[in-house]
């Protein structure tokens, strides 16, 4: 295993990667995300950094002002708001043959893209790899909710996913795709993502659908045949919203969001509804197993307004078909006005 092991990462050594960064309006954020991808110790890497929408010229000032001799760093604008547009943007003006995304508020760990071509070098068959999110500060409620709660730390053990011999219990899989990493720390082959047309601009932060747009991705990764890595071992450290208010909205987002992607899913194989109406009693039984087995990790006090949370969630989750529905068609409107 350990010459294996090392056999993946000499073969991986020799990849160049895209570190592509999606930011809006937060250029001290943006510096400080740069700084720690600058310091990667992997040496074969460019960034990407995609302005969306920007209301100014802060995010290209700054640039200019504190990264002006990096010539690593490169600069995209992509007018048209929505987190997968911005994404789809920047992978437009790329070549390298794997992809690494990360958000604006994070620091990624100095050997995170040595752990995520490593992963990538395991099978031709990978095509996208994750891994685990952390806080990079725990200082107020909000904040150890998201730690607690949110599912961002998917376990320190790496797995691989797909439909034949790694497929794990669950029995909505790969519906589930939520459990197979977050947006802030997914990595793709490129020819991938060209395979499927970049990610789908109905959804993901920005459009009506709010989000999604990395859970569709991991779920077309497993409908075509392809295999998935989480690799806790490639970290990126995430600040998270630190009032509840902020958190109130990411959370009425996540719920949209998973509606809206399970909406492309009916939508794009009609024949989903029939497996998820077949698996929906065992998928229940298999949940309040997990709740029943699932320790109480409560480090401070949480007032009743973050008891809702949950139940805000899924209430919202049930916005996102006609959410996604609509933000297809104004996609579809554009389209049609732009030719």
């Amino acid at each position: 295993m350990v010459d294996d092991e090392r056999a993946s990462s000499a073969s991986a050594a020799n990849l160049k990667v895209s570190v592509l960064i999606a930011t809006r309006d937060r250029p001290d954020s943006l510096a400080r995300a740069l700084r720690s991808v600058l310091a990667l110790c992997y040496l074969n890497f460019e960034v990407v950094v995609v302005d969306n929408a920007p209301n100014g010229d802060q995010t290209p000032v700054m640039l200019a002002d504190q990264f002006a001799c990096e010539p690593r760093i490169r600069y995209v604008r992509e007018r048209r708001p929505g987190l997968a547009r911005a994404h789809n943007a920047g992978l437009r003006a790329i070549d390298a043959p794997i992809v690494a995304i990360t958000d604006d508020d994070v620091l990624v760990d100095s050997d995170w893209l040595d752990h995520i071509t490593t992963a990538f070098a395991t099978s031709p068959d990978v095509v996208c790899v994750t891994g685990m999110i952390v806080a990079a500060e725990l200082v107020t409620p909000a904040q150890h909710w998201v730690e607690e709660h949110l599912g961002f730390d998917k376990g320190n053990q790496r797995r691989a996913f797909d439909l034949g011999a790694n497929r794990p219990p669950d029995p909505l899989f790969p519906y589930t795709a939520g459990s197979l990493g977050s947006g802030a720390n997914m990595s793709f082959r490129t020819s991938f993502l060209r395979e499927i047309g970049g990610f789908d601009p109905a959804l993901g932060a920005g459009s009506k659908a709010r989000g999604g747009d990395d859970l569709a991705a991991f779920y077309e990764a497993m409908m075509r045949g392809y295999r998935l890595v989480y690799e806790p071992a490639a970290v990126v450290r995430h600040y998270h919203h630190r009032t509840y208010e902020q958190l109130h909205r990411q959370v009425r987002g996540y719920g949209v969001g998973l509606g809206a992607f399970l909406t492309k899913a009916v939508l794009e194989r009609p024949r989903t509804v029939a497996t998820l109406a077949v698996r929906s009693a065992p998928a229940l039984r298999h949940l309040r197993r997990m709740r029943r087995a699932a320790p109480a990790k409560f480090s401070v006090s949480f007032d009743k307004r973050f008891e809702r949370l949950p139940r805000i969630e899924r209430l919202y989750t049930l916005a996102g078909p006609w959410a996604y529905l609509q933000a297809r068609r104004q996609v579809r409107n554009q389209l049609e006005g732009s030719r």
